[in-house]
């Protein structure tokens, strides 16, 4: 029968504990080795060099980026698509998985922290040669093991993992926004295309008048051959001109399917040659830049994850010390194994360093440091490539509509001089080069002023992109795994 005599503790019990209470209390006061994190200083300017001259809105208007940029543009193809990017893109969707294991690592490192407890049984039946009954016996042992944390090791490999983890979490934030401007980027190249080819109909029908007229004059004997072949060579540049543009419209169309991760054959794009609206967006201060940009956010959380690194490589000149744990009951015969007779206890601790590793530890702290290093420079440079790329951003929209202006004056003078110019013709006081002349003229000066709105829409859409396109560093959980490990920033469609 069993025994049922309740158990006492013993003198072991009362010491396990009192090892246990000293050990959380080495825990408690323990310092973590290597250097603790802060955010190295970089230089930024007060305000931008190229803001002044361009025309901004004001920071509390409804047009700021707030997350659905887009909806700034007016645009209903970008804003019925633009939302599926977050979703369904490939390249989102791969920065998704990329932080979800993130996360995973963070709890991997941090259960180290914890001992680990076991529990074992055996039964074994036998019977020796010298006895002629066969014997059962048997075993069931609880251990513990716990690898104390006295230099921080473990500490600064969570630290290390919580800050990776929101490195991928901002570069899951930016790989969206790319993503999203990609798309919008295209969709403006797309509605370009829609509108050269509009303007490439119309210049061959305007073409086709030309030559209409030409032949008139060529039977009537007032014009020469020359004149009437050059209207029917004018007039078939214009018509191969026109098939072309099929090229690039389907190209355009088939990346946007592929954007919000859809086949080509599956999304079909009508015709539309309004371009989106040129909004206007409130530009800040340069400082705001890294709080607004994914990158460089990811960049800043990449450096404190490497400064972790340095202390994970200083605490291995330090001791290991771990103690570890058993206490069950093992009996031969088996029956009542479970009494206080049959006990069995272990309760130990281990301590271990290494002397000498042939400069070993001393290389990895010094390949840290210079990990580190590197982390800095990268981050530096990564916030003057913003810096970059808005100044370039703020040019480029200000001569931008400089040069639409002037091309707006010059359009309007070259169709005024082709009707100058055809009515020209048809008195018969100017041979028909005139008029080919100056339709030419009419042409490119229209497809110069659609190709610079079609690149002052491109670069608005940069411009939002490089000021972070509402993003905040807000939005970086401060330790992911601990609020909630399942969270998901995104919804993927399977």
């Amino acid at each position: 029968m069993m025994n049922t005599t309740p158990y006492a503790p013993t003198a072991l019990d009362r010491a396990t504990r009192g090892a246990l209470a000293l050990s959380m209390c080495a825990l408690l006061c323990a310092c973590a080795v290597g250097p603790d994190y802060k955010r190295p200083d970089i230089a930024v300017p007060a305000a931008y060099k190229e803001l002044p001259g361009w025309t901004q809105a004001d920071p509390n208007a409804a047009l700021a980026p707030k997350g659905q940029w887009w909806q700034a543009f007016h645009d209903p193809l970008l804003d019925e698509l633009e939302p599926q990017v977050e979703g369904s893109n490939q390249t989102v969707r791969q920065r998704y998985a990329n932080y979800q294991q993130a996360l995973a690592e963070v709890n991997v490192a941090r259960g180290a922290l914890f001992p680990t407890l076991g529990l074992t049984s055996s039964a074994t039946r036998q019977r020796s040669a010298t006895a002629s009954r066969i014997v059962n016996s048997g075993t069931l042992e609880g251990s513990a093991s716990w690898d104390l944390d006295l230099w921080g090791k473990v500490r600064r490999s969570i630290e290390e993992n919580q800050a990776t983890a929101q490195a991928d979490e901002a570069l899951l934030a930016n790989a969206v926004l790319s993503e999203q401007t990609a798309l919008a980027t295209t969709i403006v190249e797309l509605r370009t295309t829609d509108a050269n080819i509009d303007l490439l109909q119309q210049t061959v029908a305007a073409d086709q008048e030309s030559l209409r007229v030409v032949e008139n004059q060529s039977r009537a004997g007032t014009t020469p051959p020359s004149d009437l072949m050059t209207a029917r060579v004018q007039l078939e540049s214009a018509q191969s001109s026109l098939i072309a543009l099929g090229v690039a419209r389907a190209q355009y169309a088939h990346a946007i399917a592929v954007l919000v991760g859809k086949n080509p054959e599956d999304l079909d794009i009508p015709h539309n040659p309004q371009l989106p609206d040129l909004p206007q967006v409130p530009v800040g201060v340069p400082s705001t830049l890294l709080q607004r940009r994914p990158d460089i956010a990811a960049a800043e959380r990449q450096m404190a994850a490497q400064n972790a690194a340095i202390g994970v490589a200083v605490a291995a000149f330090y001791p290991e010390i771990s103690l570890s744990a058993l206490d069950g009951f093992a009996q031969s015969p088996l029956t009542g194994l479970v009494r206080a007779a049959n006990r069995i206890w272990s309760l130990g601790a281990n301590a271990s360093m290494t002397l000498f590793d042939g400069g070993t530890r001393s290389a990895t702290v010094q390949a840290a440091r210079a990990g580190y290093d590197a982390t800095v420079a990268n981050y530096r440079g990564v916030v003057l490539g913003a810096l970059q790329g808005v100044e370039d951003n703020l040019a480029g929209l200000r001569i931008l509509a400089r040069q639409a202006d002037v091309l707006n004056r010059a359009v309007a003078d070259s169709i005024r001089g082709t009707q100058i110019a055809l009515n020209e013709y048809r008195a018969g006081t100017v041979d028909y080069t005139t008029v080919a002349t100056a339709q030419t003229a009419q042409l490119n000066n229209q497809q110069a002023l659609l190709n610079v709105e079609q690149q002052r829409r491109l670069t608005m859409v940069s411009l939002i992109g490089n000021l972070g396109g509402g993003w905040s560093t807000d939005k970086l959980q401060s330790s992911a795994p601990s609020t909630n490990p399942n969270a998901k920033q995104l919804t993927l469609k399977q």
